[in-house]
């Protein structure tokens, strides 16, 4: 396994050349930052995950995370002091508010900062990461009272914060939630009920863990609408805010999982004596509204995964093509082996992970930058477009992002070959890995679906229609670059099947549901895969092609478009097909 390299000009280049920096910067709400503080802030960050945090991935793989009797979970040896060092580093406290000890920073340099986390250690990181959407929940709808109490250390890292939604049988299906709350009478709550697929519901990285759990009040009207969201700590707190006594809230097991092995996975059980105590967020039954605030940024951060994941099998991929000799590649001189870099098949692998890498960062750090824009806007029309944007790249951030990191994780070990498929190696790791992240923070079927069910009804297909536009208006200005007119031309068709997709979904949202819901996969990987390419493709006007660096950018953006883009007009043929074909088997014939 390649030690991991903190792509530092990568990540800058997108954040300044494609994602728009500058502008977010220029917004008040940002003025106390600047460019280049950014910058030296992630070049601290690169270095601390290389050196610290990567090489506990390992560890999290084969020691792996443990329960014991007690009840209590043991993390790997080595990540409590790697994640001590973490929460002193201060750098998952960047984005929030200054009020509660964060920095302030845009949240697309937060990004950045998960980005290097997830790629030195994505299991490690899946605790930070759900600790922020806690904070996200919180801060938006606590009381002024748990903002102030449990704010200050999980913006540190101090404490962690957990998401409890799903129960044994209520999966994706959270409107079937039975957990119970009852009322006390100094305003608490008792709450009693078991949650499944809780990531690191238990664990010895902190000292408090703050789960934010969805349960049902007496009396609660049925499915989602009936549901309200409480704060539940791992340890109830003394009247001067210090750890106090234990609350009735426990682990009784974690699972055995396919990959991130770091990471516990638990089965929560709260109230099984006198009953977990807990306090109301927010109002009754808004819990799923509140949810949603934690679970959009939640869902973001998981297509910054796939980036990150596919970034460290990349780096993998790349090493061993450049030290394994195998065959003769044409051109090279008789009786001389060559390094398999140089085979044309195994370098469309590395490119294809290459423009991949370069697509998904642009696609996630731009959806980072919408939601920038959106909270900084002091005009209430400006808000709505900015936040209409980053709603529309949310289901595609998330589950294209995942999608794609199967396929290039997979090809990282097809590049090893068979010591690809030896656990030894350390990419078979990355591979497995990345195999849960189409489907936690709700599978990419469900992203489909809020795609076309959701995102597309906003100004019936407006805001689509309008983003490709923006990558239209650049088109001029791409094909002058020096071999970029094939490319701009791709665009161009890629851009027009996806108008004809998107017109023809808006024509059959209302009287065919079935062959809406049928085309939603190939709509979202159609659109997807046709953003990407306009990020990349707009990103190219103004660089140098003499700058080594910058010709890179150039030529991953023409592989985007002229190899990889060809398969949205394959998509945008699919997604006109009706249901019919989905259905022409019954079910009991399968």
């Amino acid at each position: 396994m390649a030690d991991y390299r903190a792509p530092i000009a990568d990540i800058a280049h997108t954040l300044t050349n494609v994602a728009g920096l500058d502008q977010v910067l220029d917004q008040e709400l940002f003025s106390h930052v600047d460019s280049d503080t950014v910058i030296g802030v992630l070049e601290e960050v690169g270095r601390f995950m290389s050196e610290v945090v990567a090489p506990t991935n390992k560890d999290g793989d084969t020691v792996k995370a443990q329960w014991h009797a007690d009840a209590s979970v043991t993390t790997p040896e080595s990540f409590k002091p790697a994640y001590a060092q973490y929460v002193a580093s201060g750098f998952g406290a960047m984005p929030f508010d200054a009020e509660y000890g964060g920095a302030g920073f845009p949240w697309m340099t937060a990004l950045a900062v998960q980005e290097m986390l997830n790629s030195a250690n994505m299991a490690m990181a899946l605790c930070p990461l759900l600790t922020q959407g806690a904070i996200d929940a919180i801060e938006a709808h606590g009381s002024q009272e748990q903002k102030e109490t449990y704010l200050p250390k999980m913006l540190t890292g101090e404490w962690a914060g957990t998401m409890n939604l799903s129960e044994p049988q209520a999966g994706s299906d959270v409107g079937a939630v039975r957990t119970k709350a009852e009322p006390n009478a100094d305003g608490s709550w008792k709450i009693t009920g078991t949650k499944i697929w809780i990531t690191f519901g238990e664990h010895d990285m902190t000292d408090q863990i703050i789960h934010l759990v969805l349960a049902r009040t007496p009396g609660a009207p049925p499915g989602t609408k009936g549901i309200s969201m409480f704060l539940v700590p791992k340890f109830l707190l003394n009247a001067d805010g210090s750890i106090g006594e234990k609350n009735d809230v426990s682990c009784v097991s974690i699972e055995h999982k396919l990959g991130i092995h770091g990471s516990p996975t638990c089965v929560m059980s709260y109230g099984e004596n006198d009953g977990a105590i807990g306090w109301l967020v927010g109002e009754e039954n808004e819990g799923m509204r509140n949810m949603f605030t934690m679970m959009n940024n939640a869902r973001l951060s998981v297509g910054l995964q796939g980036l990150a994941i596919t970034e460290r099998a990349y780096q993998d991929a790349v090493q061993y093509a450049n030290e394994r000799r195998q065959g003769r590649a044409i051109g090279a001189p008789a009786g001389e082996q060559s390094l398999i870099v140089e085979h044309p098949d195994v370098r469309r692998l590395l490119m294809t992970q290459r423009a991949w890498i370069d697509a998904m960062r642009a696609l996630t750090y731009t959806n980072a930058a919408f939601l920038d824009m959106a909270k900084a806007a002091t005009d209430t029309e400006a808000a709505r477009s900015w936040r209409e944007k980053a709603d529309l790249y949310i289901p595609l951030s998330k589950s294209l992002c995942t999608d794609v990191a199967q396929e290039c994780t997979s090809s990282a070990v097809q590049i090893f070959g068979g010591m690809g498929y030896v656990e030894e190696t350390g990419v078979a790791q990355h591979y497995r890995d990345a195999r849960i992240l189409p489907i936690y923070e709700g599978t990419n079927g469900i992203q489909a679906a809020d795609l076309v069910g959701r995102k597309l009804g906003m100004r019936s297909g407006g805001v689509v229609h309008d983003e490709l536009s923006r990558f239209e208006s650049m088109l001029d200005d791409v094909a002058k670059v020096d071999g970029m007119a094939a490319a701009a031309e791709n665009m161009r068709q890629a851009i027009s099947s996806s108008r004809e997709a998107t017109e023809h979904l808006v024509s059959v949202a209302s009287n065919d549901p079935a062959s809406l819901l049928a085309s939603s996969t190939p709509y979202l990987r159609m659109l997807g895969t046709t953003v990407c390419a306009g990020l990349l493709a707009g990103s190219v006007v103004g660089l140098d092609p003499s700058n080594e660096f910058e010709a890179a950018k150039i030529a991953s953006a023409r592989f985007f478009c002229e190899q990889l883009l060809p398969a949205a007009q394959g998509w945008a043929s699919a997604v006109k097909m009706s249901s019919e074909t989905l259905y022409a088997i019954p079910a009991d014939a399968f």
